[in-house]
């Protein structure tokens, strides 16, 4: 499954081959210009409208695979607004740029899943909503080049998880928050991944470590939310930099506030939370 789509790149190709048959409008020079239909050398049909012999305007592209574009073309390339059917039942409706998803858009993949949000270069990139058909379980929150990261939510049933991401994995201060009405409040860190005495220099990159949740407290429902760690240290940067006065006796900034004692528990991690990566290939 691939919302990068091969079927695009042949369009492109077959665009600057043969010419294939023809049936419509023309100008005074003979260019395709106008409403028209074509028969392309690879067995690809396309039908709208064209501007001095290329695709330009609304039109529809059927691949010989079964694959179909319907939307804006600019120049050959898809442009605009658009919608994209591939073979194997998945669906990208949205903008398009220069033939790349970029802007905002909606894609249902073939297994149910969807994902609504911001593009950028075929990628899921900004802000966006990524809902498991199997599960009901949604992400919310920021993604970079196709991989969730920045702060987020990820809801399930009966509780919601509420911090940060960094390359698909939770990472750093967050909470549980339970329909029960009480939250979680602790840390994913990584875990350390011990060496073997006899481990050679030369050896293949290890798996990328697994975050692990440690609890610091259970507490009624609060606000807190990732972008208030982002507050926090800029408030505490700014009281440091304050010259001391004489009233200040003593009363430095104490970073242990935070309290990371209490129980280690491992995070039940839903299946959800790792089947993104390798959605695109």
């Amino acid at each position: 499954m691939s919302d990068l789509g091969s079927e695009e790149a042949e369009e492109s190709a077959d665009a600057a081959g043969g010419i294939g048959e023809y049936e419509g409008d023309r100008n005074s020079e003979g260019e395709r210009h106008g409403f028209g239909k074509a028969l392309l050398p690879n067995g690809d049909t396309y039908e709208g409208e064209y501007e001095r012999g290329l695709r330009n305007g609304q039109g529809t592209y059927r691949f010989k695979n079964g694959a179909l574009y319907t939307g804006t073309y600019v120049q050959n390339k898809k442009h605009g607004k658009g919608v994209f059917f591939y073979p194997d039942g998945s669906k990208y409706a949205g903008d398009w740029v220069d033939d790349q998803k970029q802007g905002f858009g909606e894609y249902l993949y073939a297994n149910g899943d969807t994902y609504t949000g911001d593009w950028s270069n075929n990628m899921r990139h900004g802000k966006g909503t990524y809902v498991y058909k199997d599960t009901g379980s949604k992400y919310v929150g920021h993604w970079v080049n196709g991989i969730q990261e920045g702060p987020a939510e990820l809801i399930h049933e009966n509780h919601t998880f509420k911090g940060r991401f960094l390359n698909g994995k939770p990472l750093g201060r967050g909470k549980y928050i339970f329909k029960i009405g009480c939250e979680q409040h602790g840390e994913y860190v990584e875990a350390v991944q011990e060496k073997e005495e006899e481990e050679e220099e030369e050896e293949e990159a290890p798996p990328p470590v697994e975050s692990k949740w440690k609890v610091s407290e259970i507490t009624e429902l609060t606000p807190w939310s990732p972008q208030d760690e982002e507050r926090e240290a800029a408030e505490a940067l700014t009281e440091e930099e304050k010259p001391p006065t004489e009233t200040q006796e003593d009363e430095s900034h104490d970073p242990s506030n935070i309290s990371n004692a209490g129980g280690e528990e491992e995070v039940n991690g839903d299946q959800e939370d790792e089947e993104i990566t390798g959605l695109e290939e």
